[in-house]
């Protein structure tokens, strides 16, 4: 039986202590280089010079892109979310009109959230693919740049 904390050898043809941990997922003594969340700090090293990326043109527009895009979308949910409560308390007799048997105003608006948050979520990943874009595009940039501007 070992002693606590001394030295553990390891068994002949074992490679676990010379490339990788006892944790990790991926096997030991692969041919490929290692996936970029395998890497250790002093194996990831990034070239790129984030503040000065930070500080370019290209930058700002795509922040106050994602700006134009999110902050009207967030306030037309919100107004829209809150609508319900709103007229459920303050318009009792515009809600309670039937439109279809039993099914009333209320009922259509309240089911009526889930379309418009599909639709949200929808607008927003067919956007998010052109931010995608233009941040790649801008790393792509600085990565040519040697170090931006």
């Amino acid at each position: 039986m070992a002693q606590i904390g001394a030295r553990i050898e390891p068994e002949p043809g074992d490679l676990t202590p010379a490339v990788s941990a006892p944790t990790d997922v991926a096997p030991a003594g692969r041919d490929m280089p290692k996936p970029q969340h395998e890497l250790t700090a002093n194996e990831d090293v990034d070239t790129l010079d984030w503040n000065r990326l930070a500080e370019s043109d290209d930058f700002k527009e795509l922040v106050a892109a994602k700006i134009r895009f999110i902050l009207p979308a967030t306030i037309f949910f919100l107004v829209y979310y809150l609508l319900l409560p709103l007229l459920a308390g303050f318009a009792k007799g515009f809600m309670d009109i039937k439109v279809i048997g039993d099914i009333n105003i209320a009922y259509l608006f309240a089911l009526s959230q889930f379309v418009m948050v599909g639709v949200l979520a929808w607008l927003y990943l067919r956007q998010a693919v052109h931010f995608d874009d233009m941040a790649h595009d801008i790393v792509a940039k600085f990565k040519t740049m040697k170090g931006g501007k």
